[in-house]
């Protein structure tokens, strides 16, 4: 920051409003807040620096004068300062303001009219401005100003030249110049991130719609790149909602390559693109090693060294920098047109080579494709409408995958870097390495606690089931006798016929083994897999949805009886159907001979069963189906009886995807082997595991390398992802990282607001809902080829979602949230409160 006299007293013409301006009051208050959005009509850009006092303010009002203070300059040019402290002393929009201004009168070439700003400050910073006894308007803690200056300069012409429009704003100001977290904690002025950059958002909002080239707009930052914000958060944290492109001035002085670099690396560290980089010729030329380490990929400018006497009015100093300045405005410039075209032009370069899964390409036409510049935390950012860029929360949590928030997607980026600079990839059999060990045992210590001892690392959630499958079929034949002396070596004659008992309904991955255990679907048809025969035996499992503001259930054919008690069939709570004491009811009975029976009847010509596999509670593919817990668990008890090995499907389940970290845990039964992914690495790369006791191992160990698990992929047990999964999965965990894990660390709270999903339930529009941990599924009422995987149904209502900020993708008509263990209740519930107002409007739709 640059020192200023109090010059704000000093001029006539000062307007005071008393006014209530925008508060953030009302932004909370509203239940479904506007996501967040930037602009892109015009080209703004974040001003960062190294350090503090070097220069950030120079350099925002030089690209003022180069933006404005030409031939053919911007019709206007904003300048936003969020947290200004050493106020008013200190005030850094006062200085662009005043040399602006001075620099206009100096070069006279078109009219100006510049304003300054004063938006809120505290109770201490808002008496030194204002009169004594002026009224005073307070808006959490913080004095609601709403003051300005205004100073009119003419051109040297006639006045026939257009008016060039210069505006100043500091958002938030403090008296005490320190670090603005302990200024707002000293004068009782604190200002939550959420309110700054709303406050932010609605400042940005002013030149939105004019011509690209005709408005401009910097944010400068306060301090350095880490600073802390009024709350305690980073700036570089703080403002990356926002993720706006960014220019980075560095230190000339001794040391400042290193804080350079640094400031610079944390930066992209976070995703932000640095444009240039800006700094004070200190004449030790800090500037070529810079560009060196920089691989000369970002542009690096070096300005003339600034006058010491603190009388200099720096006219001069603008003169001979104006060169330098004149070309950061045309890199800044260039550096937007490209952006735009890109995101411009990425839908129809998709469209022409991308082969996307799950997707029928001419339902996708090219306005439809959604172009994603970013991520944070739980909501992508969006290119949209070609004029902005728009929060969207990733409802479908990106294919089940993702769970970190903001920041722990940053710890998760820095441990990732660190992982990659450390190991790169090492091979995996026969060695160890740390982040391998360490993910290894927490998954044993985690959701393999208290049966599993060992694990076993693959790629995705197919291949470890893949895995899963070779592992039951060796316990199977090791416990029953199959595995002859004759094939030990693998010779061509074969055991019996093995297949998997399962349930209709089941998805357990694309590949071709993990297709085989899963019932005949949309997925396993001649279309999508010729070579398919289904070597299972399944059957349809009862079960249980929410509806009308009941739980219900729903027995399929096989297990209806008129011994059958009604009460069995309706429950009050999700928590009654999770009760362990069902075991002693009779429809545990039924359940128990249902299964004895099927397994008796089934056909030794077909094969012997050697392995049961279930996706525990939830099937997700298909159609996100809650399966009564009581009836999976009387099958693996069953399965247990006839010494058949017991596969839990958790790709999708694990790592509190349904509240605990293990769906076993709410089926209150182990496995025998267990599969997991998409979670545990937070979302961040592709890893998986398969977990498995000590039985199953011990039936792969022999004198032959043959008889080993002849299994893995180039990548197994990669640094990279290991590392990423042992962060997420203490970070889950962590009651003081994670606030939704209860006090005794075994649940999550709930995340979705109880009377809002049973109105949902009550819609006429609706025919089933299911929510557990981070899901609420809804499958729409629908019928023929309304209904089903390949409905398009939803399409009108999921495009309305999207133009309100949730991202959602389908399954037929079936729609869901899926939020992540960290997410909080109330990001939650402001999704679902949309889903139910769109359902209202979706509903009369289908009715006119």
């Amino acid at each position: 920051m640059l020192r200023l006299t109090s010059l704000l007293l000093r001029r006539s013409s000062h307007h005071f409003h008393v006014t209530k301006p925008f508060t953030t009051a009302t932004a909370t208050a509203n239940a479904n807040p506007p996501p967040l959005s930037v602009p892109l009509s015009h080209p703004i850009y974040l001003i960062w620096s190294s350090n503090t006092s070097l220069g950030k303010t120079l350099v925002s009002t030089g690209l003022a004068a180069a933006s404005l203070l030409c031939r053919r300059g911007r019709s206007s040019f904003l300048y936003l300062k969020p947290v200004q402290t050493g106020f008013p002393a200190d005030s850094d929009s006062r200085f662009v303001f005043s040399k602006l201004t001075s620099l206009a009168l100096r070069r006279r070439l078109s009219p100006l009219l510049a304003s300054n700003h004063v938006l809120k400050a505290s109770p201490s910073a808002a008496r030194s401005l204002l009169a004594p006894g002026a009224p005073q308007s307070f808006d959490n803690g913080m004095c609601n100003l709403d003051w300005f200056e205004e100073r009119r300069v003419s051109g040297d012409n006639s006045g026939d030249d257009e008016l060039s429009k210069l505006v100043c704003k500091t958002m938030y100001a403090w008296g005490d110049a320190v670090s603005p977290h302990l200024a707002a904690e000293r004068e009782n002025g604190a200002v939550e991130d959420s309110a700054l950059l709303e406050m932010v958002q609605r400042c940005l909002e002013i030149g939105a719609g004019k011509e690209k080239m005709d408005h401009f707009c910097v944010v400068e930052t306060a301090g350095g790149v880490a600073s802390p914000g009024p709350s305690g958060s980073l700036q570089c944290d703080l403002f990356r909602p926002f993720r706006l492109p960014a220019i980075l001035v560095g230190d000339g002085r001794l040391g400042g390559i290193s804080g350079t670099i640094s400031a610079y690396e944390t930066l992209k560290l976070r995703g932000y693109d640095v444009v240039a980089l800006v700094l004070e010729d200190q004449g030790l030329v800090n500037e070529v090693p810079l560009a060196s380490y920089l691989r000369n990929s970002v542009p690096v400018l070096v300005l003339p060294p600034v006058p010491q006497d603190l009388s200099d009015d720096l006219m001069e100093w603008y003169d001979d920098a104006r060169n330098v300045f004149d070309s950061l405005m045309e890199i800044m410039l260039s550096a937007y047109s490209e952006r735009i075209k890109r995101l411009h032009d990425m839908p129809k370069r998709a469209v022409n080579v991308f082969w996307w899964p799950f997707t029928q390409h001419t339902l996708v036409p090219e306005g439809n494709v959604t172009v994603i510049d970013s991520r944070c935390g739980e909501n992508f950012a969006v290119f949209k409408n070609n004029d902005a860029i728009t929060e969207q929360f990733d409802a479908c949590a990106s294919w089940w995958t993702q769970g970190p928030d903001a920041t722990l997607q940053t710890e998760l980026a820095r441990d990732i870097g660190y992982a990659a600079a450390r190991f790169g990839h090492v091979m995996f059999p026969e060695n160890v390495y740390e982040p391998a060990l360490e993910c290894a045992e927490l998954l044993l210590e985690g959701v393999g606690k208290d049966w599993a001892s060992r694990t076993y690392f693959s790629d995705n959630g197919s291949t470890a089931i893949e895995i899963a499958l070779k592992m039951a079929f060796r316990k199977f034949s090791h416990d029953h006798g199959l595995l002859l002396e004759s094939l030990k070596d693998n010779s061509i004659e074969r055991c019996p016929e093995l297949v998997v008992l399962a349930l209709n309904g089941s998805y357990h991955g694309d590949t071709l083994g993990a297709m085989e255990a899963q019932a005949p679907s949309c997925y396993t048809g001649f279309l999508q897999q010729p070579w398919y025969k289904g070597r299972g035996f399944f059957f349809d499992p009862p079960t249980v949805f929410l509806s009308k503001n009941m739980w219900n259930l729903s027995l399929p054919v096989g297990l209806h009886s008129p011994d059958l008690n009604a009460k069995n069939l309706t429950f009050c709570s999700r928590d009654d159907i999770l009760n362990k004491s069902r075991d002693k009811s009779d429809l545990a009975e039924i359940y128990s001979s249902f299964v004895s029976h099927q397994l008796s009847k089934f056909p030794k010509s077909r094969g012997l069963v050697g392995a049961l596999i279930i996706e525990p509670v939830i099937q997700g593919a298909g159609g996100m189906h809650m399966v009564d817990p009581l009836f999976q668990r009387i099958l693996v008890n069953e399965c247990r009886n006839k010494n058949i090995p017991v596969i839990f499907d958790e790709v999708f389940t694990g790592f509190w995807r349904l509240g605990t970290e293990s769906a076993a845990k709410l089926l209150c039964c182990l496995p025998d082997i267990a599969c997991f992914g998409k979670l545990m690495t937070g979302g961040t790369v592709p890893l998986s595991a398969t977990l498995a006791t000590d039985a199953v191992f011990d039936s792969f160990i022999g004198d032959s390398k043959l008889k080993a698990l002849l299994h893995g992929h180039s990548y197994s047990a990669h640094a990279i992802g290991c590392t990423a999964a042992a962060k997420s999965i203490r970070w889950f965990k962590d009651s003081d990282r994670n606030p939704n894990i209860s006090s005794k660390g075994s649940l999550l709270t709930e995340l979705w607001d109880n009377k809002l999903v049973y109105q949902i339930s009550s819609h006429p529009a609706i025919k089933r809902v299911v929510v557990l941990g981070t899901l609420c599924a809804i499958e729409l009422q629908a019928e023929g080829c309304n209904a089903g995987y390949g409905s398009l149904y939803a399409t009108s209502l999921l495009k309305q979602l999207r133009e309100d900020g949730v991202y959602m993708r389908p399954l037929g008509n079936v729609i869901y949230l899926m939020c992540g263990p960290c997410t909080s209740p109330k990001i939650c519930n402001q999704a679902l409160r949309k889903v139910y107002i769109r359902l209202e409007e979706f509903s009369q739709s289908q009715l006119n």
